[in-house]
């Protein structure tokens, strides 16, 4: 079949051209005003609080959804059956909106590992081991990848996650090549790549953080987040992976212990379910926040922190939802990569002096979360082997943007 797979009319030459931006860090620091830049512990705090107390108020009203729906005169209001799909309507209701409460309270924990909820380490510290243990996060450890992340943001050769595959990876051929069979590797039937798309948003973290799945590709075989003696840790950082390590044992038994007491049933449904949106949460504002056809990727000394932090995109997930329950995370993210240890509750006003600033290098997206995460995912596949500026490409080999021509290379097959 080879490369006729494509679509004929496609012409690379014809994309949108794109040069990588010119400014210096230091210059877009200085086009945000620096209020927007100081931190409050109190006001870190009070977002906390209300996050605990609307955690502890629904998991309070949950427990009523039984007992409510199994009174006799309920069952003969709504008929037997009318009465169990309305209790577990409202378990399905008591799920979503824990699960947005508890992804809000991880996100704390995120603010506290960048430094950005306190100016005083041990507050950041504290609160961030306390609160990402409750969630199955080892702190520290997962603290320490993420800061190389954002050090390394769309680098090739240095980012720690979310990292394109290449041609090679995939075992294509080059383009032109007389094998070239696109179909027959990437041509996956919409109800298998449901599937994939559903065993990512399940498994992702915790494949990450036992894997590496998605991570840095020259990394050992067997990196992973709890081994001390990891590559993704220094000697000097080796105590707090063990206090990282600790924390989710001590998750372990206190979820044994849970079931043991109150029945493994009951700590699926207040507390398993509300985590597991919690990491389907996490992983597709993040995968949607790095994953997009017309983000860059660098290699070599074409990267460098500022053109890394441009290529993310905000997204407006879950509307007013995301901005209360989620802390604004989804909403501006773009700014936070530019400056991390910025408080989240400053990134409104931070972003629209950014976008002010580096203008069209500022990427946002309106299309609904789950119409996003499914283009996604179709399109961006891989990148090619040679260039320091590249686009994903979709299952045909097609990019929706390319590097200026002083940046672009041959890759076609000779």
């Amino acid at each position: 079949m080879g490369s006729s797979n494509q679509v004929e009319n496609y012409n690379e030459d014809a994309l949108p051209v794109y040069t990588p931006m010119p400014w210096s860090l230091k210059e877009i620091r200085d086009a945000i005003p620096s209020h927007l830049f100081i931190r409050d512990t109190v006001r870190g705090l009070m977002y906390l609080a209300r996050d605990l107390l609307l955690a502890a108020a629904a998991w309070s009203l949950a427990t009523y959804i039984d007992p409510f729906f199994k009174q006799v005169h309920i069952a003969e209001l709504l008929t037997p059956v009318g009465a169990e799909v309305a209790r577990w309507a409202a378990w399905c209701v008591y799920w979503w909106f824990q699960g947005l409460i508890f992804t809000g309270i991880w996100v704390i924990g995120h603010e506290c590992g960048h430094g950005a909820f306190s100016d005083h380490k041990i507050v950041n510290d504290v609160i961030g081991f306390i609160t990402h243990t409750f969630l199955w996060t080892p702190y520290f450890s997962w603290k320490i990848s993420h800061h190389r992340h954002h050090s390394n943001h769309a680098s090739m050769e240095r980012d720690e996650v979310y990292v394109p595959k290449t041609r090679s990876d995939l075992g294509l051929k080059k383009e032109g090549h007389p094998e070239l069979d696109y179909d027959e590797i990437l041509g996956d039937t919409p109800i298998y790549t449901l599937y994939m798309l559903i065993r990512q948003q399940v498994l992702a973290f915790p494949a990450y953080l036992l894997f590496n799945v998605s991570g840095q590709k020259t990394y050992p075989k067997w990196t992973n987040h709890f081994d001390p003696n990891s590559i993704l840790f220094t000697k000097a950082q080796r105590n707090v992976v063990i206090l990282s390590n600790i924390g989710i044992a001590f998750m372990l038994w206190a979820v044994s212990y849970s079931s043991s007491v109150w029945g493994a049933s009951e700590v699926i449904k207040y507390y398993g379910i509300p985590w597991l949106e919690v990491s389907h949460w996490f992983i597709m504002i993040t995968y949607l926040h790095h994953t997009d056809p017309i983000l860059p990727h660098y290699r070599g000394k074409e990267w460098n922190f500022q053109r890394g932090a441009a290529a993310t995109v905000d997204r407006p997930i879950l509307g007013w939802q995301g901005r209360f329950f989620l802390h604004d995370v989804a909403h501006f993210h773009v700014i936070h990569h530019f400056f991390p240890k910025m408080p989240f509750y400053h990134g409104p006003e931070a972003t629209e002096h950014l976008k002010a600033f580096i203008g069209d290098y500022y990427a946002s997206s309106d299309v609904p979360a789950f119409v996003a995460l499914w283009n996604s995912y179709n399109k961006c596949q891989f990148v090619e082997d040679e260039g320091d500026i590249l686009f994903y490409r979709d299952k045909k080999g097609r990019a929706l943007r390319r590097p200026a021509d002083k940046y672009r290379v041959n890759t076609k097959y000779e």
